[in-house]
């Protein structure tokens, strides 16, 4: 974990999931805190090695790898936690995430992990989106659905903290699908990020850009492939294709491998935020064949 800085008051801990941090007027503020007390650990001890305080913490979205450290960090340094409104709830009732994986249906110990499920912590403030002032700094909360709920990036003394919103472009590479909840969400965010004017940008996972232009139209271009091979394959085949079928067919498409329960749902909730995405444009339509669901291309139904 290497601690960079990118502007006088800005900072970040470089690891597999980026932590920011901010200093000004003799109180720090982090943003996430990594998956587990291990991360979280790591990281105060490095600030108290640089004798650099922390008094706030605000999570950018409520996804185990980047809450999981809260709750350590608020009982050890007595911060005060910010966090979305719906993402908060799930903060504090972390099972919610694997019973919405799991269909609605209480999880079975399987599901009940550390990646999927994040130690529980007490949200103190709701952060709502645009300008707010927490202790010395200035921050815009910039709504970015997508890859969840209601996840927030945060533009503070000219930096932009993108959370999820984006990947760089190796992440990408290496996942191929990236996890969302809501495909148009996700791209509406993205070009929305395209927009922002501000001196540097720190993903959730990847690398600190001055112009992340490039990496942004890559993961554009990542969302919009996946939807397009889902719509070439349901229109390839008139009388539908079954939602299992689907799944499988991508799999192999992207050369995915599930290794486990939790992986493969974690690729069914993508592979489902993308077809919701195809329903709603009007693309595709379900139904129910057989006690199975169904996806038909509209463009079928107008032949039938």
């Amino acid at each position: 974990m290497e601690f960079i800085s990118v502007s006088e008051h800005c900072h970040y801990f470089k690891s597999a999931v980026n932590i920011g941090y901010v200093f000004k007027d003799g109180k720090g503020m982090l943003i996430d805190s990594g998956l587990e007390k291990s991360t979280a650990k790591k990281v105060l001890k490095q600030l108290i090695k640089r004798e650099l305080p922390v008094h706030y913490l605000i999570v950018t979205h409520a996804h185990a790898d980047h809450y999981g450290g809260a709750a350590y960090i608020k009982k050890e340094a007595h911060v005060e936690v910010f966090a979305p409104p719906l993402e908060a709830a799930i903060m504090e009732n972390p099972v919610l995430e694997p019973i919405y994986l799991w269909n609605g249906a209480f999880p079975m110990k399987a599901l009940r992990n550390k990646f999927l499920e994040g130690q529980p912590v007490k949200v103190d403030s709701l952060l709502d989106c645009g300008e707010k002032a927490i202790g010395p700094f200035q921050i815009t909360a910039i709504h970015l659905p997508g890859h969840s709920y209601s996840q927030c990036g945060i533009l503070v003394e000219e930096i932009f903290y993108a959370a999820d919103s984006y990947f760089g472009v190796e992440v990408l590479r290496k996942h191929k699908v990236p996890f969302i909840v809501d495909a148009n969400a996700a791209i509406t965010s993205l070009e929305k990020v395209l927009r922002l004017s501000c001196s540097g940008f720190v993903p959730g996972h990847g690398e600190f850009e001055k112009d992340p232009t490039y990496t942004i139209r890559a993961n554009i271009e990542c969302h919009e492939h996946v939807k397009t091979f889902i719509q070439n394959l349901i229109e390839s085949v008139p009388s539908g294709v079954s939602m299992d079928t689907i799944q499988r067919k991508i799999l192999e498409h992207f050369d995915l491998k599930a290794r486990e329960v939790g992986q493969w749902l974690l690729y069914r909730t993508s592979f489902t935020a993308y077809l919701s995405s195809l329903v709603e444009d009007g693309k595709v339509k379900l139904t129910v064949k057989d006690n199975v669901l169904w996806v038909i291309s509209t463009n079928s139904l107008d032949l039938l």
